[in-house]
């Protein structure tokens, strides 16, 4: 398995250059069946990573630009009547891929976003009673500027806690994007990249990820950490027990990618920013001060003791 993961990773930084800690944080999300929320600037390669994972896999790959006047149909399908045959279809929406890149999700209504995460939680669609199940796997990468405000719906708290992780790729460094220039000097890399995995072998690999051992001892760590936002007075919104099963599972898959039978407390402290700071809510007192969530994570990981 740690051959397949490897595959994966050296087809997606052959076009995202410079960026493998960023990698590694995509697949492991993929491997533990979550979603991931990609917050970064416009040109840094959001669309690239998406498409080159949906490559990688051998996956269809579906891409969503939202707007304001996006409706839930838009991206869910609906039933469009045949006058050949005299009868209603159903047409699928750009939801139903391996890989689907929900693009500024934060530029489209409320009603939109919800009907996108139900189908991020259920792994199906269901219109006019009828059950549609999403292929599989079904991975979704919504992305937003973290910079541009205007004519933006933020996504609520509740919303942003379905997402198992929050990342960004930010610039390459200086000598990577000289090489991201030469890449694509002649045509994009996208434009010759070949499947290097089935998606049968991600299905495999999910479900190894669920038999790696977490020994009692890791499992109490997370809770402690995720405990002590709960008791945080500067919280008006401390991390979830999804946010604590999401770290749980996160761990897991970042073991098999180490090719580790077995969780360590350093899954838990590498992963612990992406996966707990886009959960938590600070008071307004706490957000003047100048206090992000993200630095209240480090010092959650500086106070809770490791466990030997």
């Amino acid at each position: 398995m740690s051959s397949t993961i490897q595959k994966i990773q050296d087809n997606l930084e052959s076009v995202i250059r410079g960026k493998t800690e960023s990698v590694r944080l995509v697949l492991t999300s993929l491997l533990a069946g979550g979603h991931l929320l990609l917050e970064d600037a416009p040109g840094t390669g959001k669309t690239t990573l998406a498409k080159a994972l949906a490559q990688s896999i051998d996956g269809k790959f579906k891409r969503i630009q939202f707007t304001p006047d996006l409706l839930p149909a838009d991206i869910l399908g609906g039933s469009i009547y045949s006058q050949s045959e005299g009868r209603f279809d159903f047409r699928p929406g750009p939801v139903f891929a391996n890989v689907l890149l929900a693009d500024e999700i934060n530029r489209t209504s409320p009603r939109t976003q919800s009907a996108l995460l139900e189908v991020m939680s259920e792994g199906q669609v269901t219109i006019e009673g009828e059950r549609r199940d999403l292929p599989k796997p079904f991975f979704a990468i919504a992305t937003q500027n973290p910079i541009e405000f205007h004519g933006t719906y933020p996504l609520p708290e509740a919303q942003l806690d379905r997402f198992a992780m929050r990342i960004t790729l930010g610039y390459p460094g200086f000598e990577d994007e000289v090489d991201v220039l030469f890449a694509q000097s002649q045509r994009h890399p996208l434009d010759t990249m070949v499947s290097v995995v089935s998606r049968e072998e991600i299905l495999v690999a999910q479900q190894q990820v669920r038999a790696i051992r977490v020994d009692r001892s890791v499992a109490e760590y997370m809770v402690r950490l995720v405990e002590k936002t709960r008791k945080d007075p500067r919280l008006r919104l401390p991390i979830s027990t999804r946010g604590a099963l999401a770290l749980f599972r996160l761990s897991q898959a970042r073991a098999l990618i180490d090719q580790r039978e077995f969780v360590t407390p350093d899954d838990v402290r590498a992963l612990a920013l992406p996966v707990l700071a886009h959960r938590i809510v600070l008071d307004a007192k706490t957000r003047f001060s100048g206090l992000g969530p993200g630095d209240l994570v480090l010092e959650l990981l500086e106070s809770v003791p490791v466990p030997r």
